[in-house]
């Protein structure tokens, strides 16, 4: 007897969830636009970010940072190997890190919806200027002005 409620529950939730319009309509909007109206190369902004990103260490940090620390863990050890060497290691690792953060760029991140649905990320060395909403075309894996 509780099966054939389950059943009825079932069949019911099946019907509804694919009546005409119903489940579709409802994700077919992105932003206020239609994805159905979209061109096939076309997408819609849903949120241009910015994100900060450390550079790439190209070991002069790591190599100054050594030196320092090394000088530094001599003098305190009064010419102590463990401590040339412990203060060259550590002087290497922070200035390998010194050297990123100072290195660090912004990066715009835009994420799109495409007509189908799916989301792309997109990334760019300056503001690229796209409001929320805006309907873009993604072409050779770049965004550009629909037109």
């Amino acid at each position: 007897m509780n099966l054939t409620a389950i059943q009825r529950a079932l069949a019911c939730s099946l019907v509804l969830c694919t009546a005409p319009g119903w489940a579709a309509d409802k994700a077919a909007v992105v932003q206020g636009v239609k994805l159905s109206s979209l061109c096939g190369q076309c997408a819609v902004v849903n949120s241009t970010q910015v994100d900060r990103r450390k550079g790439d260490a190209s070991g002069v940090g790591a190599i100054g940072g050594a030196v320092a620390g090394g000088v530094i863990g001599n003098k305190s050890t009064d010419g102590g190997t463990l401590g040339t060497v412990g203060g060259a290691a550590v002087g290497g690792l922070l200035g390998n890190e010194i050297e990123k953060r100072v290195k660090r760029t912004k990066v715009w991140v835009t994420t799109v919806t495409l007509k189908d649905g799916s989301t792309r990320r997109f990334e760019a060395a300056s503001d690229p200027g796209w409001k929320v909403g805006s309907v873009v075309e993604v072409a050779d894996n770049r965004l550009r002005k629909r037109g």
